[in-house]
């Protein structure tokens, strides 16, 4: 199960964790990393030295590489700067395609993984050096485009030449792995499924959520405007938009989001900061339809593994 992407990036296994903004990962980061995946960690909105004591206590825990995540929404140089001193084997990046930041990254020696919605942004990100393209589909949760994943991976693979692709948006098992392979992508990169894990710092109500809810109750956030923070940096094409569980705060978004006060988005803000704030807005792919289970990390990942191997070789005439 080892693709070209493995080698590019020092892991065993074709499984990227996808980076959740400010929520502490960093256990289920490092469970990845030794499962043999690439952990991620987040940056969004949080204290550089709330961040440099995660990265610290990420590296306390595996060997193993690791990528660190920035996002134009919104965009921190003094956090981006601090990630180039850390010097993680990737930075990952989305909402907007930055050349002179990727310039940064390989100027230290770093990969560049660069989440597209479209394939007007891939060819941008190609033309800007990334390394590695993430095509993610409209099912993904948090900020994603509006292409479905069946169409986009192909298309961007077919763009990306020599340039490895990883799919996302709607994996969550070994069938989503192996699909994504059959696309032509190198691996999967996976969100939703490893939020319902026993070492994702997340509440207990949102992995339940997870685990009850259906495709249909992930939804387009409207108006994320109004709750989340600008983009700081240029988008391209219809800006990426977050997809999350349905709330009654995300259904005043929709009817009312002049309700929505300056008072407010601060309180929630404060709540995300503190690892809180699902009750608003718990993100979430339509993934959450083949989600039965919270497990560890390491079972996740070779059980996907493992599934997706099953399902090629049967394949194989």
């Amino acid at each position: 199960m080892r693709t070209g992407v493995c080698g590019l990036l020092g892991i065993e296994v074709p499984i990227v964790l996808a980076p959740f903004g400010p929520w502490d990962q960093v256990d289920l980061a490092a469970a990845v990393c030794e499962a043999g995946g690439l952990g991620s960690v987040g940056t969004a909105v949080l204290p550089l030295a709330q961040l440099e004591a995660q990265w610290q206590r990420l590296r306390s825990l595996t060997d193993a590489p690791f990528s660190i995540n920035h996002t134009g929404r919104p965009f921190n140089e003094e956090t981006f700067a601090a990630t180039l001193q850390a010097a993680p084997k990737a930075i990952s990046f989305h909402m907007g395609v930055p050349a002179e930041l990727i310039k940064r990254a390989h100027d230290r020696g770093i990969l560049w993984l660069q989440t597209v919605g479209d394939p007007a942004s891939a060819e941008v990100a190609l033309a800007a050096g990334a390394d590695v393209l993430v095509a993610q589909g409209t099912e993904a949760g948090g900020n994603s485009g509006w292409i479905s994943t069946l169409v986009l991976v192909p298309a961007i693979v077919d763009l990306a030449g020599a340039v490895p692709v990883l799919a996302a948006g709607g994996i969550a098992d070994g069938r989503g792995l192996a699909a994504a392979l059959a696309l032509g992508a190198q691996g999967a990169w996976i969100g939703t499924r490893f939020l319902a894990t026993t070492e994702m710092a997340a509440s207990a109500g949102w992995k339940d959520r997870l685990v009850s809810s259906r495709a249909l109750d992930a939804v387009k956030v409207p108006h994320s405007e109004v709750a989340m923070p600008p983009f700081t940096l240029p988008q391209l094409g219809v800006p990426m938009a977050p997809r999350a569980l349905r709330t009654d705060f995300i259904d005043r978004l929709e009817h009312d989001p002049a309700s929505v006060d300056d008072a407010e988005r601060s309180r929630l803000l404060e709540l995300i900061r503190s690892g809180h704030g699902d009750e608003a807005l718990p993100f979430a792919g339509q993934s959450v339809e083949l989600i039965h289970d919270i497990v560890p990390a390491g079972v996740l990942v070779r059980r996907i593994v493992a599934e997706a191997d099953r399902i090629l070789t049967d394949l194989a005439p």
